[in-house]
């Protein structure tokens, strides 16, 4: 069996100088890049960020290409009336987001909200540069999606319009949301009639009883926890940050400050067979 050819060898420069500040961030882009679109930056947006360093939220607001052709205009002035209520509902108003006086609100952005994924390992940056290879530890993995809560609002809305207005479609009926409280059903009242006595298991129906109660007082605890956790991170106020783009000078700064010079050797102090028992799967 013919070994395989060592093609190059590249020494390995180690730094941790940008610790732990280097973050991995995945997009739902595909090919694209995280740019503003060329309709929007000749009009002077660009792409804005905050962060709640709490809750380990990042958020980015990038600016929608509003073309005529490509954008619809009147739903950009519904959905912007339902995402500045839902803004207030949940205190996610900030300087950079409320309107002007006298302006009408309007969907001019896509917000793209992060969720924190555990590590379950140590991940590395790498950088071929100079023929070297350097590496930089990974602190945080974050996806980034976008968030469409204003539309449970629009359709919590036309929901309780249509069931105002009467409708018996079933096609028109919308799930209740758990957060509101339950309508009350007046049951019609009947003619009581004697009945026989029967022998009842009194026993066994409290114990069925007593079960259920535990379960449920079980669950509206959990969900009590989950409720409590949600407000916490709502209610932690938006710091706004400095989006910069990669072809900025700030970017090309923090790029270049990955590359070390160091020629200092690092010893090795883990063994290869503790190295080889720590690789799951082997």
């Amino acid at each position: 069996m013919e070994e395989d050819e060592i093609v190059s060898v590249f020494p390995i420069h180690y730094s941790d100088i940008l610790s732990p500040d280097v973050h991995v961030h995945q997009f739902p882009l595909l090919t694209r890049p995280l740019q503003t679109p060329p309709s929007a930056a000749l009009s002077g947006k660009r792409i804005r960020a905050r962060i709640k360093p709490m809750a380990r939220k990042l958020e980015i607001h990038v600016p929608v290409d509003t073309r005529p052709e490509i954008w619809n205009q009147d739903k950009s002035k519904q959905f912007g009336v339902a995402r500045t209520e839902d803004d207030r509902e949940k205190n996610q108003d900030s300087s950079s987001t409320k309107q002007r006086e006298g302006e009408e609100p309007r969907l001019t952005e896509v917000r793209l909200q992060s969720e924190q994924i555990p590590q379950q390992e140590v991940y590395m940056l790498g950088v071929i540069h100079n023929d070297r290879l350097h590496l930089v530890p990974v602190s945080e993995t974050h996806q980034f999606r976008p968030t469409l809560t204003y539309l449970d609002l629009t359709s919590r809305k036309s929901g309780r319009s249509r069931r105002g207005a009467g409708s018996d479609s079933d096609s028109d009926d919308y799930p209740p949301d758990p957060d509101e409280p339950a309508p009350v059903v007046t049951a019609p009242k009947k003619e009581k009639k004697l009945a026989e006595g029967k022998e009842v298991q009194v026993s066994a129906r409290k114990l069925v009883e007593d079960r259920n109660s535990n379960m449920q007082g079980g669950m509206s605890a959990i969900r009590r926890e989950m409720l409590l956790a949600i407000r916490a991170v709502e209610d932690e106020p938006w710091q706004a940050v400095e989006f910069c783009d990669g072809e900025t000078e700030e970017s090309n700064q923090v790029f270049q400050s990955i590359f070390s010079d160091n020629e200092e050797r690092l010893e090795c102090k883990t063994s290869i067979t503790t190295l080889l028992k720590s690789i799951r799967g082997l």
